[in-house]
């Protein structure tokens, strides 16, 4: 693991490869992360995870009560 991040109830680590894993409470979806690809950095809120790809796009799950999880229009370069 490259890298981690820890939520209230959930932590996430970035693996080599780029994907990633997730354990602990997913009420919100915060740890159906199965599908990422191509991830270089991840963080994680209290009940939701946010992952940037390679290509700058950013992905969020989990609860978005708040909007915090509408990332599909962020683009990091």
């Amino acid at each position: 693991i490259g890298q981690g991040a820890a939520g209230v109830y959930h932590t996430v680590g970035l693996k080599s490869d780029g994907t990633v894993v997730a354990v602990g409470e997913n009420g919100q979806g915060q740890c159906d992360i199965t599908s990422w690809t191509g991830i270089i950095q991840v963080a994680a809120g209290n009940s939701h995870t946010v992952g940037v790809e390679s290509d700058g796009t950013v992905v969020a799950v989990g609860w978005d009560d708040f909007a915090q999880c509408e990332v599909a229009s962020w683009d990091l370069n």
